[in-house]
């Protein structure tokens, strides 16, 4: 039940970035070639838009058991030994996310704060760019947790 609705949410988030990213792309062009005035803020958005769409994708993606993978192994396992490698596979992704994405990602995010840093069109606390990462890790763990416990 959980999952089906962060499943949504996190879907039409992504949804709602990707369409804010066209628009703003749109508008930059719009104003530089037909207005003849580009856009000061523009590219500064559509970078962090990408960013916040690439990584929180990545989690979605990752939920869904979409990701990329190498199967070669576990084609010549049987299911049981199947079963074993994908457990050991969902917990490496766990503790990736835990101390790459949570960890790091909010040492960033807490530093960029303490350091007070803005980026310079949008003048935006670059602490909420990065804020994408510990989200996204904690979704990740979220999903391999519940990817453990489903068997």
């Amino acid at each position: 039940m959980a999952r089906r609705i962060i499943d949504k949410l996190l879907s039409r988030l992504l949804v709602i970035l990707m369409s804010l990213m066209v628009i703003n792309v749109l508008w930059q062009v719009f104003s530089r070639y037909i207005l003849g005035a580009p856009s000061s803020f523009t590219d500064e958005l559509a970078r962090y838009l990408m960013i916040w769409l690439g990584i929180l994708g990545a989690a979605y993606v990752s939920g869904q058991n979409a990701h990329v993978a190498i199967d070669f192994l576990p084609k010549k396992l049987n299911a049981q030994k199947q079963a074993k490698l994908k457990t050991i596979v969902n917990l490496a992704i766990f503790f990736f996310a835990l101390f790459t994405l949570v960890i790091g990602g909010s040492r960033l995010v807490f530093l960029t704060f303490i350091l007070e840093q803005y980026s310079p069109a949008l003048k935006l606390p670059l602490s909420v760019v990065y804020l994408v990462m510990p989200l996204s890790g904690l979704l990740i763990m979220f999903y391999k947790v519940f990817d453990i416990l489903k068997k």
